[in-house]
């Protein structure tokens, strides 16, 4: 996997998303009260992004399943606070805990992989 190509992908739409909720979107988040949700997905998504961009530097196999879990969890995890911030529809925030795990494996596997300074 390209993992360079992918997080300039979701550091594009990361910063997108940042700007589209904090402009086109704002009276919508400001009436449904989930500006903070959509600022915490757009800072999670963000923050991933530039990890797969160390990863795409780095690469290797084990850090390849890190990459992996790191986009799981940008899509479940911001994608369903996304979501969440502009329908309103509650059920969606029982996923991104799911999301959140993923990120979590994601950092576990690669302080697993690191070699020891």
């Amino acid at each position: 996997m390209n993992w360079t190509r992918i997080a300039a992908i979701l550091g594009f739409l990361a910063v997108a998303l940042g700007a589209f909720g904090a402009h086109a979107l704002k009276a919508t988040l400001i009436a449904n009260q989930t500006e903070a949700i959509w600022e915490t997905a757009a800072r999670y998504h963000l923050i991933h992004a530039v990890v797969l961009l160390f990863l795409g530097q780095r690469g290797g196999q084990a850090l390849n399943r890190a990459g992996y879990c790191f986009l799981a969890g940008i899509v479940i995890f911001s994608g369903s606070l996304y979501l969440l911030s502009v329908t309103g529809i509650k059920i969606l925030g029982a996923i991104t805990p799911l999301g959140g795990l993923c990120l979590l494996t994601g950092w576990i596997l690669i302080f697993l992989n690191t070699k020891k300074v």
